[in-house]
């Protein structure tokens, strides 16, 4: 027992907190990349309507976001015969409506700022379509880093969408947000700040690794123009 809660029921909140944050970002993010690439090198009507739309739904209130998704999942709407309600897999479909705007939104500004005249010349040293886009991909990386940053700090630390269509279930849906949210209401104030503790290091942890991961990216380069 820590703080009243059983070691065994600690590690399962703090391994459904991974799973779900992790799996929803990286699900998010293969599907921004592609959606980030269309609309930089296409142009229609509407583009930049969408993209607008894509900017508003950054910051959208995740309680909309549990609203669509339950919606979706609850037995009467039109996903309900899955029986996905309060399940991890509607935590994660969750999350990833709220990441996946971050990361397209983020990826196509890193996108435009890459030198156009980069992939001019590409062209002109007869690179195809897909080294266009190795090229661009590879110009992009620190922005497409900091969108993965910006969307996994979004969902791990979002309770209101979690709550709506997880349920907060003991042993089944209960993460970290959720739990410290319903030991707060309980009075429990040690076990719910011994559980944000938990929250900040994994978040800590997580981005230390991607910060890591984004400073090789920065070229030598970079850090010689100061001297």
């Amino acid at each position: 027992m820590i703080l009243g809660l059983n070691f065994s029921e600690i590690i399962e909140i703090i391994r459904l907190t991974i799973f779900v944050s992790c799996l929803s970002t990286l699900l998010a993010f293969f599907l921004a990349i592609p959606a980030a690439f269309f609309l930089y090198f296409h142009h229609f009507p509407g583009r930049k309507l969408l993209i607008s739309l894509i900017n508003t739904a950054m910051g959208l209130p995740p309680v909309v976001v549990g609203l669509l998704v339950a919606l979706l999942f609850w037995r009467s709407g039109p996903l309900g015969s899955l029986r996905l309600m309060y399940t991890p897999a509607a935590i994660i479909t969750a999350q990833i409506f709220l990441a996946w705007p971050i990361i397209t939104g983020l990826t196509l500004a890193s996108l435009y700022q890459v030198d156009p005249d980069l992939l001019l010349q590409a062209r002109a040293l007869g690179a195809s379509r897909k080294q266009l886009y190795l090229v661009l991909w590879k110009e992009a990386r620190l922005g497409e880093i900091s969108a993965i940053m910006a969307a996994f700090g979004a969902v791990i630390s979002e309770v209101g969408a979690v709550l709506m269509v997880g349920g907060n279930i003991k042993g089944h849906t209960r993460v970290l947000t959720t739990a410290i949210l319903q030991e707060t209401r309980l009075g429990n104030f040690s076990l719910a700040i011994f559980l944000a503790l938990i929250l900040l290091a994994i978040s800590l942890t997580i981005n230390w690794f991607l910060t890591s991961w984004q400073q090789k990216v920065i070229r030598p380069w970079r850090y010689q123009s100061w001297k």
